[in-house]
Formats: C-alpha cells, sequence, structure tokens
C-alpha cells in the first residue's frame, strides 16, 4: 500500500481514478475545490495548486502523485487563457516542486493525445513523435505541451520521476454536461432532434472512463518510470454514429436525427497508437462502445431524474 495525492480527484476521470486507486489498497488524499463525491473513505483537501505553501503541505508524505486538476474545458481556456495557462503550467510546476522537496516517488502527469493535433508525422502517431508547436491550435494543447516539457525538465535536473499518461476522450458516468454525449442525452430525454453538422464524419476514439482510470494504477510499476504512454480507445466512433447508438439504445420513436450544413474547417480526427501501453503495462482499453453507452446512459438517466 502506498500513500497517494490525486489532484483534481472530485472531477470526472479523477474520482474514478480515485476508485481504482482504493481498490488497489492504496491510502488517497484528493486535492480538489470540487463538492466531495464521497465520504470517509479518502481524505480531501481544499487547496488552490496556484498556493505553493498550501500545495507542499497538502502532498506531505505522499509516495506517489496523480496530477489531474487542469482547465480541461476548451471552451472555458479560451474565455479565460491567462488563468488556464497559470493552472495547467504553474500549477504543475508547483506538483513537481512539491514532489521534489518531499522525495516522492513519482508524480503522473494527465497529458492528451491533442499534443499531436499539428503532428507532421505519418499516422498512427506515437510516444515519439514530435510536438508542430505552430499546430498546437489551442491554448489547452499548448498548456499541455508545456507542462510536458516540465516533467521532463524535473527529472533532467532534480531526477523527480514521472510518469505522462496522454488521454483520448474519456466517456462515462460523472462526466461534464458540456460534451457531446450527455448533449445528445438531454436533447434526446427533452425529445428534441439530435443536429449532425455535414454528414457526421468527424470522430474521436472514445475510451471508456473505467478503462481509462485502470491504466494509473497499472503506470505505478516500476517499467512506466519516466515513460510516456497514449491511452487511447480501440476504435474511431463517428458523431453519427454516437446519434445512431442512442437512437438504437432509447427507441428511434423516441430520438430523431437531423442535419446540418458542416462547419468549415471541423477537426475530423487523428490516428494515435496505444501499442506501448499494451505491450509495457498490458493494457489494453476494452469496453464496447455500445455498453459504455449504456452505462453512461443510465448515469444520467438517474441524474437527471427522467
Amino acid at each position: 500500500m502506498a500513500k497517494v495525492v490525486v489532484t483534481g480527484g472530485a472531477g470526472f476521470i479523477g474520482s474514478h481514478v480515485v476508485d481504482h486507486l482504493l481498490e488497489a489498497g492504496h491510502e488517497v488524499t484528493v486535492l480538489d475545490y470540487r463538492a466531495r463525491p464521497r465520504r470517509g473513505d479518502v481524505k480531501y483537501e481544499d487547496v488552490d495548486l496556484l498556493d505553493f505553501a498550501s500545495t507542499l503541505e497538502a502532498t506531505r508524505g505522499a509516495q506517489h502523485l496523480f496530477h489531474i486538476a487542469a482547465v480541461s474545458n476548451v471552451n472555458y481556456a479560451h474565455k479565460y487563457p491567462v488563468y488556464c495557462t497559470q493552472l495547467n503550467v504553474v500549477g504543475s510546476a508547483n506538483v513537481l516542486e512539491a514532489a521534489r522537496i518531499h522525495q516522492a516517488e513519482r508524480v503522473y502527469f494527465a497529458s492528451t493525445v491533442w499534443v499531436y493535433n499539428g503532428s507532421k508525422e505519418k499516422e498512427p502517431v506515437t510516444e515519439d513523435s514530435p510536438f508542430y508547436l505552430p499546430g498546437a491550435g489551442h491554448i489547452y494543447t499548448s498548456t499541455k505541451m508545456a507542462a510536458e516539457m516540465l516533467f521532463h525538465n524535473y527529472w533532467d535536473l532534480y531526477k523527480v520521476p514521472f510518469t505522462i499518461l496522454r488521454y483520448g476522450i474519456p466517456y462515462g458516468p460523472r462526466m461534464r454536461e458540456e460534451l457531446l454525449i450527455p448533449i445528445f442525452l438531454k436533447k434526446a430525454f427533452a425529445g428534441e432532434p439530435l443536429t449532425i453538422q455535414g454528414e457526421g464524419a468527424q470522430y474521436r476514439n472514445f475510451i471508456y472512463v473505467t478503462d481509462l482510470a485502470a491504466a494509473h494504477v497499472l503506470a505505478m510499476r516500476g517499467e512506466a518510470k519516466n515513460q510516456v504512454y497514449n491511452l487511447e480507445g480501440p476504435e474511431k466512433i463517428t458523431v453519427r454514429r454516437v446519434a445512431e447508438s442512442l437512437q438504437k439504445l432509447l427507441g428511434k420513436d423516441k430520438v430523431k436525427i437531423e442535419f446540418t450544413p458542416a462547419r468549415p474547417g471541423d477537426f475530423g480526427g487523428k490516428t494515435v497508437s496505444a501499442k506501448k501501453a499494451e505491450k509495457e503495462l498490458g493494457w489494453k482499453a476494452s469496453t464496447p462502445f455500445e455498453q459504455g453507452l449504456a452505462a453512461t446512459t443510465d448515469y444520467f438517466r438517474n441524474k437527471w431524474g427522467v
């Protein structure tokens, strides 16, 4: 059993990571300012990661630090670029510095496959594919790139061990309601048509959140020290398939689909390889999309009382 700190542990992904860490027998402390989704089995610290003194005190004694807290809503990041940069970059530096001072065994960073956004490499891109900075495309993506660089710097300069996990597009219970699947569900439950721009061919390799969370426990293995892993979903899921899967799940008589003109410049997706995580950690996203979508639908049906 290890003493583990999870920043952002009350959020969508973080709360599932906490579930898996507890199941693995670890002692968990959550650093988060949000409402506490559980009682008794974890310790909570209401800490602002931009307050270094508080971060340092709250991480005292931690052997492993999972740094998941971030501005992850790209619309919020676009509206508040300075705060996004402060939290995602300076907040990461504060966590790393706390780990250095406390001599933590390792720090884990929640990055994103969107760091490959402008990559000119042949697909599928891998963990060795270089960043193409002019093609980052968004403040959020740039902050993740910058933070990843800090993790490498802290190893090179101070020998703070790290593991970087580049997330695919997660979905599942507790996900943010402004994302595609909950938006479609709200419309479906309200009897409104699901609108698809263009042919709905834009795709994401959605990854069910419990598959994603399970990788964090596996990443605590020794072979993952100072490594980077893509945690990508198993298949391409188009927007049209999301809508049609919900139609099949809830009934054609209840869910209508409408097509609207395509938005110019919409990002279609990029193929990312997750073979390294499978080979070195034995990790592979295994939840079929329709199964995960059904569980997500049940969660929101209960949450919204519909």
